[in-house]
């Protein structure tokens, strides 16, 4: 059985990989990583938000900048040629993710209300 990590350049077919296979694999590696790193960017965002929105009594979600948010979205898919349906899978998969560490504020900002404002401990650090 192929190993499906093997990157050298004469996969199990036994035929060489075109470098041009290569050279665009080595790109999608690089886009693949840069988005990890604008995921973790746009989370250490949302989760000052969740922090303020647990400060200040507000509800995790809101479905009129959702609404607003996936229409703009599908805009800039559309523009971009990508499936616009893609995109708010895509939002809906990230969203719904940040929706639950808001959730998770907010219980634990309650918490600490109950018990003196004590902030939560972290007991993962």
């Amino acid at each position: 059985m192929a190993d499906p990590f093997d990157e050298s350049p004469v996969p199990a077919g036994g035929r060489p990989m075109p470098a041009e296979i290569l050279e665009l694999r080595g790109t999608i590696d690089n886009i693949d990583a840069a988005l990890v790193h604008l995921l973790a960017e746009r989370f250490r965002a949302t989760h000052r938000v969740g922090e303020l929105k647990a400060t200040n009594g507000m509800p995790p979600a809101d479905p009129q900048r959702d609404r607003q948010q996936i229409d703009r979205l599908k805009s800039l898919a559309s523009g971009a040629g990508l499936d616009p349906e893609f995109a708010e899978q895509f939002r809906n998969f990230i969203v719904s993710e940040v929706i639950r560490h808001h959730e998770r504020i907010a219980a634990e900002h309650a918490a600490g209300r109950r018990l003196g404002d004590a902030p939560p401990l972290d007991t993962y650090s």
